[in-house]
């Protein structure tokens, strides 16, 4: 694949999920779209590229970005946020209960599903049955969301789970380890695009948003109309938790830190 038709298909990717791949990307990108070549039996870009287009089931295209956009995650990330978020916020929704209702909240970008698991067990951990809770987790990878259901996981992505809630919510399957029905139950997987505005108006009513590691693939206009929607998707003074290298500050003015012992999060 030469510079110009990365160009090309970099434009399409971009016009149908907001994910936009710099030049440096050309090897990652190209690499993928060989396989996908093979696989359908194309051994010219422009062919491929036409039929990736006008491919009415939509599989070409979903088997591309499925394999493009295979982010590699783990249990118990950024773990100085996940403190924030039990230690800081739950305790205030706990307070707060008998007006708010039950806790929703969103994974956005939830890959093979570790964090909505992760935040699942917190939540068990820290709420239990006291208030009624869910979470909502979304990915545009069709693939990553089957991987997420099964709720099945290798060593390394277990690695940082403590070991106190390693023995309570796992058990060993061959040379893996399966999530506890207990904290499954409460996790509902869906794929989304976040560049849908249609389906991301359906998405409402949350105390929190985690959207980490996940922006940083969008463009800056990409980036405020997702920051647009996660304000309409909050309820009032809900949060945004972005990766540690993220600043919704440089997004979205929608948005105001709230600075807590352990973290910094964005308040609607």
């Amino acid at each position: 694949m030469n510079r110009t038709e990365f160009e090309r298909l970099r434009e399409h990717i971009y016009r149908e999920s907001g994910i936009y791949y710099e030049d440096n990307k050309l090897y990652y990108v190209e690499k993928r779209v060989d396989q996908q070549m093979e696989k359908h039996g194309f051994s010219d870009f422009t062919a491929y590229l036409g039929a990736l287009r006008f491919d009415r089931t939509g599989r070409m295209w979903q088997e591309l970005l499925n394999s493009l956009t295979v982010n590699e995650t783990y249990f118990f990330r950024e773990y100085d946020q996940l403190k924030c978020l039990a230690e800081e916020v739950i305790p205030m929704w706990k307070a707060e209960a008998a007006e708010r209702g039950r806790i929703r909240l969103w994974c956005a970008g939830c890959s093979s599903g570790e964090e909505a698991y992760t935040l699942a067990i917190i939540m068990q951990e820290m709420v239990g049955e006291e208030v009624q809770w869910e979470i909502e987790a979304t990915d545009i990878n069709t693939e990553v969301l089957a991987r997420a259901k099964k709720g099945i996981y290798s060593h390394y992505a277990v690695r940082q789970v403590p070991d106190v809630y390693f023995k309570k919510y796992f058990t060993t399957v061959g040379e893996n380890y399966a999530v506890s029905p207990s904290v499954r139950k409460y996790v509902k997987f869906a794929q989304l695009n976040l560049m849908d505005d249609a389906a991301m108006r359906n998405m409402k009513g949350f105390q929190a948003i985690f959207c980490r590691n996940v922006l940083i693939y969008f463009d800056d206009f990409s980036r405020r109309r997702v920051a647009m929607q996660f304000y309409q998707a909050l309820e009032p003074k809900g949060y945004v938790f972005l990766g540690h290298s993220e600043s919704m500050s440089r997004i979205s003015t929608l948005f105001k830190p709230a600075r807590f012992r352990n973290a910094i999060i964005y308040q609607k």
